[in-house]
């Protein structure tokens, strides 16, 4: 159950885009909110439907999800889908949530691919008139912190269904199929090696990796097809 906070005629919203800057964005939106002691929220925006991250993308959200339950946040917020502008998106939830304080980071106009002219601090201001803009320096260092990671493909849609060696990779249909999720296959082999991604019967999202269309290792989550 969710301590009820203090002032209610506050309330706080976070915008995080990809890379890794946004942990640290929603650790100060934390910290401004128990000065505060008011709900905080954390939001992100993208054009691509959630199934169409890539594993880069999704790891991000995955975490953010993370770091949101272990400080209480009221709720994180996907929008994902969305042919809007990031500024009209932020708008409309600011406005469902009666936020009054909105944290970003320095250079968003980079982060949000839609803007590319001008300052989105400056479009935002325009448009959120009753409403404090926090701009959190980032880390330029972080920016690079990533750069040997192994890339992936596009993600698909894929199955894991069981034989004697364990949990095999699919991309057909067929009653044998334990596991529905995403497959994202890692650039530059000629194998099926990559990682699975799927969504337990809790709603959380889980991941394995995969090599040359096999599970490597025990699946502990119980099957999410029924």
């Amino acid at each position: 159950m969710k301590r009820i906070k203090g002032r209610m005629d506050e309330s706080i919203l976070v915008c995080v885009y990809y890379g890794p800057n946004g942990e640290r964005l929603i650790k100060r939106g934390h910290k401004l909110a128990q000065i505060v002691d008011c709900p905080l929220y954390v939001l992100t925006v993208d054009p691509l439907p959630y199934d169409e991250f890539d594993a880069e993308k999704s790891g991000y959200v995955d975490r953010w999800k993370e770091l949101c339950e272990e400080l209480d946040v009221d709720e994180f917020i996907i929008r994902d889908n969305e042919k809007r502008s990031s500024v009209k998106a932020i708008k409309e939830v600011a406005h469902n949530h009666n936020i009054t304080q909105i944290v970003i980071g320095q250079s968003p106009q980079n982060r949000w691919e839609e803007i590319t002219k001008g300052s989105f601090v400056n479009v935002l201001l325009r448009q959120m008139t009753f409403i404090d803009i926090h701009i959190v320096s980032t880390d330029r260092t972080l920016k690079s912190a990533n750069a040997n990671d192994t890339t992936y493909e596009k993600g698909v849609r894929g199955f894991l269904r069981q034989d004697d060696d364990g949990y095999r990779l699919s991309f057909t249909r067929s009653k044998n199929n334990l596991y529905e999720g995403i497959f994202y296959k890692e650039i530059g082999t000629d194998f099926n090696n990559g990682v699975f991604k799927f969504v337990n019967n809790e709603g959380k999202t889980c991941q394995v990796h995969v090599t040359e269309d096999n599970v490597t290792a025990l699946m502990k989550e119980p099957p999410n097809i029924k």
